[in-house]
């Protein structure tokens, strides 16, 4: 018995919200970096083979891994801690003798 209830909640808490506002910043980043190139590419700023169509094209490259797998991602590391520690919680709460 190492810690309290209180020290396992506020760990579940902070890994679930911090997961959780992780996954809505790749993800909303990876879909705006790529409407950007779609953007361009419909003729606007230049168009296709302008500066900026060469700098969408990166961070376009960026931009699919965080909305198609980083961000998603995060959903099973929030499930993974969620369930680690209401399973092994017990161990780590503090017993106080009656």
């Amino acid at each position: 018995p190492l810690l309290g209830a209180e020290v396992l909640a506020a760990y579940l808490m902070f890994g679930t919200v911090t997961g959780i506002l992780m996954a809505l910043f790749l993800d909303t980043a990876g879909g705006a970096w790529d409407n950007a190139k779609k953007y361009i590419e419909m003729g606007n700023f230049g168009g296709k083979n302008s500066e900026a169509h060469k700098a969408s094209i990166t961070g376009d490259t960026v931009g699919d891994p965080f909305k198609d797998t980083a961000g998603p991602s995060l959903h099973v590391v929030i499930k993974l801690l969620s369930t680690t520690i209401l399973v092994a919680g017990p161990l780590f709460i503090a017993r106080v003798p009656k």
